[in-house]
């Protein structure tokens, strides 16, 4: 087997939380992201999935070391990027993009289009002059917009166009592997359609490696070779997609996939629902042993105390739990 194109191994993001006036002291920490490992195939599309305030969104950032992971083990292509200086890290900057959740304050109100696209190849001394206003203008019409849409403002195009405008600033050096954090939350489902299926064709197209972030568990599926879990901080269930939405073993997945409508009304109504109840924890101050007892309908005094380690629930599938769903 080859080696994987990323490969995450105990990733850990706390934020301090200072007090004081004139001198300040650390008094507690945000674990926004606390101990978590997946992998990245090449070609594979890696779908995260989890409520507002779980980690995801830091945990890409993380990755893509936007934001310097507080310890852990981030390896793209063979190579350690925790601990790179920002002069290593610009060699492999043009093999790993990432595409914003909000396309509205993701691009410069300030710059033309074609500079947005244009100055990553700019910078990274990839094209220049005519050549470089022919790869934009390619891009443009890669992504279903128009060459002439050149020298217009971000503020003159609509959401799902400025997402289209993002897909291509992302591709402009061809990288390998490309986050998308929420790329369609923010856009009408008729939009959101749309952006998805050009997502799946340019992955065809370039060879591209997607680890994608989403709320919608129905474009997961869509999208997604597999799927992991996380909730406060940890990936709780990890599995290939069909796998999991047929066979979910956490309890949480569980109830994420509960929520679901099927569009089948029977079959909707007849489904049992599990119901959370409860508000989620803060991240500054976690429960002991599996942080989703405080909510979880099976737990038991071992959940409490104990923290689940992940477990084989057959291949590919792996889940943290001492009461595992659906296992029989």
């Amino acid at each position: 087997m080859t080696a994987p194109l990323l490969e995450v191994s105990d990733l850990v993001k706390h934020f301090p939380i200072k007090s004081g006036i004139v001198i300040e002291r650390e008094v507690g920490r945000v674990r926004a992201v606390d101990g978590v490992s997946l992998t990245l195939g090449e070609g594979e599309t890696l779908g995260l999935v989890g409520e507002s305030g779980c980690g995801k969104s830091t945990l890409c950032r993380a990755i893509l070391q936007l934001t310097p992971p507080t310890s852990g083990s981030v390896k793209f292509m063979g190579q350690e990027l925790v601990g790179m200086s920002g002069r290593e890290l610009r060699p492999l900057r043009r093999q790993m993009q990432m595409i914003f959740q909000d396309p509205f304050s993701s691009l410069n109100p300030r710059k033309r289009i074609g500079q947005i696209i244009g100055d990553p190849m700019d910078l990274h001394e990839l094209a220049s002059g005519a050549d470089l206003k022919r790869r934009v203008q390619d891009l443009l019409d890669r992504v279903g917009l128009r060459p002439e849409h050149y020298n217009r403002y971000p503020h003159e195009f609509s959401g799902g166009q400025r997402q289209r405008i993002g897909i291509a600033r992302a591709l402009a050096l061809r990288p390998k592997l490309i986050v998308a954090d929420e790329p369609v939350s923010a856009l009408d489902v008729s939009v959101q359609a749309q952006i998805v299926n050009l997502l799946k064709d340019l992955q065809d197209e370039f060879g591209l490696s997607y680890l994608f972030v989403a709320h919608d568990l129905g474009v997961v599926r869509h999208v997604s070779d597999r799927v992991a879990v996380m909730y406060l901080g940890k990936v709780v269930e990890d599995s290939g997609t069909d796998d999991l939405y047929d066979r979910p073993i956490h309890p949480y997945s569980n109830a994420l996939l509960s929520a679901v409508p099927i569009p089948d009304p029977r079959r909707n109504e007849a489904r049992e629902r599990v119901v959370l109840e409860g508000d989620v924890p803060s991240p500054s101050n976690p429960p002991a042993g599996c942080r989703f007892h405080t909510r979880c309908p099976w737990a038991s005094e071992v959940c409490a105390s104990d923290e689940p380690a992940m477990s084989d629930y057959g291949p590919g599938h792996a889940a943290a739990c001492h009461h595992p769903r659906n296992t029989a």
